[in-house]
């Protein structure tokens, strides 16, 4: 199995959006992509605690995968591709780890 964890920091606004609308948007997003990427086995998305230290990532996306060729899938994928492109848009900073359990 394929562990795929990525961790993004966001802007303050973007398009008529504060950071809190982003983040939700990017959430619902990425979670909607578990219905429409078959290679997706578990998705989870969570969003950084209000209370939570400065500095810290806005948003943890966890995912898992059966093989690295299912993750290069999903990478590639049209509809992962969209949302991957709102994101690029509003991520100020990405950190990405791929490990096989």
């Amino acid at each position: 199995m394929i562990k795929h964890i990525v961790f993004f920091s966001v802007s303050e606004s973007f398009e008529g959006m504060n950071k809190t609308e982003i983040c939700l948007k990017i959430k619902q997003e990425l979670e909607g992509l578990k219905s429409l990427v078959p290679q997706l086995k578990k998705i989870e998305v969570g969003l950084n605690h209000l209370e939570a230290p400065s500095g810290n990532f806005d948003i943890a996306l966890y995912t898992e995968f059966e093989t690295m060729a299912d993750l290069e899938a999903y990478q590639v994928h049209p509809e992962h591709k969209r949302v991957a492109a709102f994101i690029g848009k509003v991520k100020t900073d990405r950190a990405c780890v791929d490990y096989e359990v």
